[in-house]
C-alpha cells in the first residue's frame, strides 16, 4: 500500500514538473524572440502581457478558438476548435485522470490555407473543464482537466504531445481524430484544396492519415497554395 501510494505520488510530481518545464520554456523562447526582434516595442507588449495574463480565467468550460504567437511573433487565427471529448477510447487511444511519462515524445504541425497560417488548437485530448494558465504574455496554457488522453495538446503552439504508460504508435489521422476534424487529400479541418504534405522539409504523397507520429517529427500540411517548408525549433526539454 506504502509502495503503490509513493509510486502515484512521483506520477503526480513528475506530471508537476513537466508543466512548469513547458511553461519556462515557452516564457524563455517568447522573451528571446521579443527582445531580439520587437526591440523598441518591448516594454508595450510587456504591459499589454500583464494585463492579459490579470484577467486571464484560470478555469474553463471547455475547448476554445484562442491562438498563441507562432515562433515569428504572430497570432494566426486558429484552424477548428478542439472536439470536446468525454473520456471514451478515440482510434483505442485511452484517457486517463494524469498524463502518463513512460512514454513521452513530440512532434510538430504547422498547417497553412493558402498561403496563411492556422493555428492549431489548445486543449487537443483534453477532457473539459480545463484548468487554464497563462504564461508571463498572457497566452494560454492547458495545465490539466478532467482527464487528459495520451495524444493532446496542451496550448496553440502545434506542438503534439504523445504521453503513454508504454511505448505506442501514433499517426497524423489519428491526431485529427481525437482533434474532431476531417483530414484526407483534398481537406484539412473545414479547409478544402489540394494538399501539400512536408514532413521534416521531405514532400511526402500518399495518404495524410498514415503518417506516422514520431519524435520530434515536423510536420506541415498546405492547403491550396504551397508554402516552402518552415522549420521549426523544439523548446529545450521536449
Amino acid at each position: 500500500m506504502a509502495s503503490t501510494k509513493r509510486t502515484a505520488n512521483r506520477r503526480d510530481e513528475n506530471a508537476r514538473r513537466k508543466i512548469e518545464r513547458l511553461r519556462a520554456e515557452t516564457r524563455r523562447r517568447q522573451r528571446r524572440h521579443r527582445f531580439g526582434v520587437i526591440g523598441g516595442l518591448c516594454a508595450f507588449v510587456l504591459g499589454a502581457a500583464a494585463l492579459t495574463a490579470a484577467f486571464w480565467p484560470t478555469d474553463e468550460a471547455g475547448p476554445s478558438a484562442a491562438p498563441a504567437p507562432s515562433q515569428n511573433g504572430s497570432a494566426p487565427t486558429v484552424l477548428a476548435p478542439a472536439q470536446a471529448q468525454k473520456g471514451d477510447p478515440v482510434d483505442g487511444i485511452q484517457s486517463g485522470s494524469m498524463e502518463q511519462l513512460a512514454f513521452h515524445i513530440h512532434a510538430h504541425l504547422s498547417i497553412y490555407v493558402d498561403g496563411q497560417a492556422r493555428a492549431v488548437p489548445y486543449g487537443i485530448g483534453v477532457i473539459p473543464p480545463f484548468q487554464m494558465a497563462a504564461d508571463d504574455t498572457g497566452n494560454p496554457f492547458v495545465e490539466g482537466g478532467k482527464g487528459i488522453y495520451w495524444l493532446h495538446t496542451h496550448d496553440s503552439t502545434g506542438i503534439i504531445h504523445m504521453e503513454a504508460p508504454a511505448q505506442v504508435s501514433f499517426t497524423l489521422g489519428e491526431f485529427f481524430d481525437m482533434w474532431g476534424q476531417p483530414l484526407t487529400a483534398g481537406q484539412v479541418g473545414p479547409a478544402h484544396g489540394p494538399l501539400t504534405v512536408f514532413v521534416n522539409g521531405e514532400a511526402r504523397t500518399g495518404d495524410p492519415r498514415a503518417i506516422p507520429l514520431t519524435a520530434h517529427d515536423v510536420i506541415q500540411l498546405d492547403v491550396g497554395t504551397a508554402v516552402p517548408f518552415q522549420s521549426y525549433t523544439f523548446p529545450q526539454g521536449l
